[in-house]
């Protein structure tokens, strides 16, 4: 029996040291795993953080353009309000224009429409207040005329219209107009009045 005791035992030996040998490889393997598992969440984790701040990066550029814009926007909001209050200013400060300032501009705005129109017959529309000036002082209107011309012109006084001030210049059979009145002219040249009203305002 003592043979057979021995055969026993050292089958239980084996097995158990192969017992041991397959924990010791599976404790192995499980580290091996737990070590790959914890790489891989490290490496989606650092993914993940990455991620987040590319994101949190374009959200706050977009924040920062957003409010660059709304300043810009703002800042031009502000530009053009005090342009046109300059443009208004400038209109009512032409409406009152006293009439030693304002007779000599009327002649001058007059030269210039004779000259685009190429006529010596003309007939000159404005508001009242104008026409009646002109008409007060028609002799000296018409020599300053052809003193600024070199040339004689037949000035005739049109009909009133509504302006703040300046001429429109017609030929006799109105056909032909040349309108330089304050407003007309602050629309033609708005974009340059603009610009020097800009240039004075903001540098």
């Amino acid at each position: 029996m003592e043979g057979a005791e021995l055969i026993i035992q050292e089958i239980n030996r084996e097995a158990e040291q192969k017992i041991q040998y397959i924990l010791s490889e599976a404790q192995e393997e499980a580290e091996k795993i737990k070590a790959e598992a914890r790489k891989r969440a490290e490496v989606k984790a650092e993914w993940i953080l990455r991620k987040a701040r590319t994101q949190a990066e374009i959200e706050k550029q977009r924040i920062i353009a957003n409010a660059r814009l709304e300043v810009r926007k703002k800042r031009l909001q502000v530009q053009e309000e005090l342009i046109r209050e300059v443009i208004e200013a400038l209109r009512e400060r032409l409406a009152e224009l006293p009439e030693e300032e304002y007779f000599p501009m009327l002649v001058d705005l007059t030269a210039k429409a004779v000259e685009e129109l190429g006529s010596e017959n003309i007939v000159v529309r404005s508001n009242e207040k104008t026409l009646g000036l002109i008409s007060a002082r028609l002799d000296e209107f018409m020599k300053a005329l052809a003193e600024k011309l070199g040339k004689e012109v037949k000035v005739s006084l049109g009909e009133p219209v509504k302006t703040i001030g300046g001429v429109i210049v017609e030929n006799p059979d109105g056909t032909v107009r040349v309108d330089n009145t304050f407003e007309a002219r602050i629309e033609r040249f708005e974009s340059e009045l603009r610009a020097e009203i800009a240039k004075a305002l903001f540098g």
